[in-house]
């Protein structure tokens, strides 16, 4: 059923949405301060329908309007709300709602095990990456490391080249490997080979190391073996 609006309620939200996205559009270094009032607020006017004030046809309808960007950060802010509640509001705000999405990952996953104190230190403590980095280890029990995207022009005539040594590195290393992984082997045996016939050894050695790791166990194994004989 549609709910009956609260008129004068329903418009003081509305104004305080507006504020807060208009305060950290003037105030860019600072405008993670009042995420947690905003997916407060956000959540009241999906849950009341105060989009209809606006003669709007949805919820997704009044995000599009005040997230041009993207609607996405919308939702995590409604999801922090949602799901932190045993983390006082004050503390939230403190760690930013970047970490505070990564809490919600490990408060859903958790549900009523959810240590909320122990994740609140290490969202305090930690930085972002290796926050990042810990609850993706909790979630699923693997080693991760921060990563980045990197950016840099190509030309058409160079992509042929590129792309060739890329497929040559996955039938070398198996196809489940990145794209990165391959371009990080192609670069580990140019240095290793450049720094041959230099003092270097440093780059040589970090060079070797990566390369033995990219080896099947068995093909490991054969190799330090036979390192170990021609000691």
């Amino acid at each position: 059923m549609t709910p009956e609006i609260n008129r004068r309620r329903a418009v003081f939200v509305l104004e305080r949405i507006d504020e807060i996205l208009s305060w950290e559009r003037s105030k860019e270094q600072e405008k993670d301060v009042r995420f947690v009032e905003l997916g407060e607020y956000l959540c009241e006017v999906r849950a009341k329908q105060y989009w209809r004030l606006e003669n709007l046809k949805s919820f997704d309808e009044f995000l599009e309007k005040r997230f041009v960007d993207s609607r996405r950060k919308a939702y995590y802010l409604m999801a922090i709300h949602e799901n932190l509640t045993r983390i006082p509001k004050h503390d939230l705000q403190q760690v930013g709602w970047s970490k505070a999405t990564e809490l919600v990952k490990v408060a859903r996953r958790d549900g009523e095990r959810f240590d909320c104190a122990t994740w609140l230190h290490k969202a305090k403590e930690m930085p972002k990456e290796g926050f990042k980095c810990a609850v993706e280890r909790h979630l699923t029990g693997k080693e991760t490391e921060p990563w980045e995207i990197i950016y840099f022009k190509l030309y058409k005539s160079q992509l042929p080249v590129i792309e060739q040594a890329l497929e040559t590195a996955a039938l070398m290393l198996g196809s489940d490997k990145s794209r990165g992984y391959m371009l990080e082997m192609i670069c580990a045996d140019f240095l290793a080979g450049a720094n041959l016939d230099t003092d270097n050894w440093d780059a040589l050695m970090i060079s070797l190391d990566r390369l033995l790791d990219s080896l099947p166990q068995l093909r490991r194994q054969e190799f330090l073996d036979k390192a170990r004989t021609t000691l």
